[in-house]
This record gives structure tokens, C-alpha cells and sequence, in this order.
């Protein structure tokens, strides 16, 4: 209703996720956050929590102490505060990461044991095609201005970045693919010596952010992931439900083939793909995801987490399955159902 702050129109730059320059883009700090300032709520920057305690264990809804520490500063002082609720809202890797740290330690003890398991990466890969057509300029336009359905489970979304936004070139090598770490290796390297002109174009020449896009592909295939802390606080993974996910999707090697094909493009991916296989996600979901009990998930359809109250999990770990599209909207539309069932509380 035009409470926001002031806006500008967009100029189709292409700089949406590398960071808009042009007040334009509609960011947290332009609707949530700007207008949860103006209704008086006090926002900590700069800060990670690192544990949360029942006041009472007895009964849980008399509150809960925070602490937290500086996640910026050289000195981590601890501080703290006490709520009668709290939202976990960190994404996979903040939130899962901090329940498994807060149920062994035994902060919350009653956490579900669900929590790290059926993590989900949304069945994606990330691969690059540079063309080798000098005249070309694909930086101009939204980020991610299309959309491919090719068959009920799969998406392709084609992705570009701004002019000067070229570091990522630095982290990519030439496509491979094979089930092994010796078969991939060959097969870099047959391409590298097939098209070194064009390789060293793409890295070297060309501007990368003007002659590249990202080919962003997606299924709802389900295959999951459990998250464990390991011995020095850091995240491991294993393998749980369905196969192991994969950057060698027959699906994705077509549709690279065929845009490549038509950009006279050369495809990279990023080290950990070309090299080993393992896939890259830009949307890691699940870990703390809804069940009908503690035994199915961490938290009930309302977001409140088994066995405590006013304790909530709102965020991408929430999310049960994968939606094989980008889950921005599905993420945000669940969080103001939640949000609209503790305004009624």
C-alpha cells in the first residue's frame, strides 16, 4: 500500500543476483525488514546465535534465553536475551547445522531425531556455456528471465549475470562426465585438447559475464541426504533415500548439448562437478522438514517444532520434497501461513 521505500524501475542489467545497484530489486530490506522497523522492531545485524535454553523445562512456553555472539568481530563476546518464542530462520546450512549442535549438546533435548535427515538439493545442476561468438551479449535482461518444462519432472531455467561479474570463471572447468574420477579427468582433457582456441577464449579472452549463461536444471526426482556435525562443528553428509545425487543426468547432458549446439558454445561447470561428479545446488532444502509426529518430522504443519512450545522452523528446511523449480515462492508462501497461524495464536 505504498509504505515501502522508494523505488526505481529496472533497467534490465542483469546484476538481480549478484546484487542490484539500482534500487530496484525487491529485497528484505525493502519489504519484511523495512517494514518490521517501522512497526518498532529492533533488528541485530551482524550476530549468530549459538544456543537456546528452555527458561523452564517443566513448561516451555515461559520463554527461552538466546545467546549469541558477534559473527563479524575478531572478539566473540557472547551476549543473550530472553523470548517467549523463537523462529529458527537460518537456511539449511544456518538452521540444521544449529538444531543438531542444540540437541547434542542437550539445549533441546526433546528435538526430533529427524532433524539433518531428508535434506534434498532439488536434483540440480549448474552448467555454464560460453559462446565463442564475440558479437554476443547475454549479460543484458533479468537474471533469470525464462523458464523450460521438457517433461513433467524437469526445468531448466537459463541464468545470466552482469557485466564485470566474471570471478566465477576462476571456479569452473570444462564440462565432463563418467561414473569415476579417472573417466572424468579423460574426458576434460579430450576436450580441452579437442578446442583449446575456444577454451582459452572462454577463460581468457571473452568477457565471461557477456558470453556466458547458466543452465540451472532442476527435477522433482526425490533423492535425499542426512546432515551430521562432525568432530569439529563442520557438516557431513551420507547418502539416505533414492540414489546418490549426481551431476551426470542424461537429461542435463542433452539440453547442454543443444544449447551449446545453437550458441556455438563451450560448456564448464564448477571443480567439484567436472572433477568428481558431485553436483552443485543453488536450492538446498529440507533437514528440518513438517511430519505428523517427531517419528515423521521436526516440525507439525503449523512450523512449531515437536515438543516444545512457541519454538518455530520457518525457512528452506521446512521444505519436504522437491518442488524442481526454484522454491523462493513456496518457501515464502508457507512462512505467512505460519506467520498468520501465530498471529492467532
Amino acid at each position: 500500500e505504498g509504505n515501502g521505500p522508494k523505488r526505481a524501475g529496472c533497467i534490465f542489467c542483469g546484476g538481480c543476483m549478484t546484487g542490484c545497484r539500482h534500487n530496484a530489486k525487491n529485497t528484505l530490506d525493502k519489504n519484511y525488514l523495512y517494514l518490521a522497523q517501522k512497526l518498532g522492531v529492533e533488528i541485530l545485524a551482524e550476530q549468530e546465535v549459538v544456543n537456546v535454553i528452555p527458561l523452564n523445562t517443566e513448561n516451555t512456553s515461559d520463554g527461552y534465553r538466546v545467546e549469541l555472539k558477534s559473527s563479524t568481530s575478531f572478539f566473540k563476546s557472547k551476549t543473550a536475551f530472553t523470548s517467549k518464542g523463537v523462529i529458527f530462520s537460518g537456511g539449511v546450512l544456518g538452521t540444521v547445522k544449529l538444531l543438531l549442535k542444540l540437541k547434542r549438546k542437550g539445549s533441546l533435548p526433546l528435538l526430533s531425531p529427524k532433524v539433518g535427515q531428508d535434506v534434498r538439493t532439488n536434483n540440480e545442476t549448474l552448467v555454464s556455456v560460453s559462446s565463442m561468438d564475440k558479437n554476443i551479449d547475454v549479460s543484458k535482461g533479468l537474471a533469470i528471465g525464462s523458464i523450460l518444462h521438457t517433461d513433467d519432472n524437469t526445468h531448466l531455467e537459463v541464468c545470466r549475470y552482469s557485466e564485470g561479474s566474471d570471478f566465477w570463471k576462476l571456479l569452473h572447468l570444462p564440462h565432463s562426465k563418467g561414473t569415476s574420477f579417472f573417466p572424468r579427468i579423460y574426458f576434460m582433457l579430450r576436450q580441452m585438447f579437442r578446442f583449446p582456441v575456444s577454451y582459452f577464449k572462454a577463460y581468457w579472452i571473452n568477457s565471461w559475464s557477456k558470453s556466458t549463461v547458466v543452465l540451472l536444471f532442476m527435477q522433482t526426482i526425490d533423492s535425499t541426504l542426512h546432515f551430521k556435525r562432525g568432530l569439529f562443528g563442520g557438516m557431513r553428509s551420507s547418502v539416505g533415500r533414492g540414489k546418490a545425487p549426481s551431476s551426470d543426468i542424461p537429461e542435463s547432458e542433452e539440453l547442454t548439448k543443444g544449447f551449446s549446439n545453437i550458441v556455438n558454445g563451450k560448456p564448464t561447470t564448477f571443480s567439484l562437478e567436472s572433477l568428481a561428479g558431485i553436483p552443485s545446488t543453488a536450492h538446498i532444502l529440507g533437514g528440518a522438514v513438517m511430519g505428523r509426529n517427531e517419528k515423521e518430522g521436526v516440525i507439525d504443519k503449523n512450523n512449531k517444532i515437536f515438543g516444545y512450545e512457541n519454538l518455530y522452523v520457518i525457512d528452506g528446511s521446512m521444505i519436504s520434497a522437491n518442488p524442481g523449480v526454484n522454491p523462493s515462492l513456496t518457501i515464502t508462501a508457507i512462512a505467512e501461513r505460519a506467520m498468520d497461524m501465530i498471529g492467532d495464536v
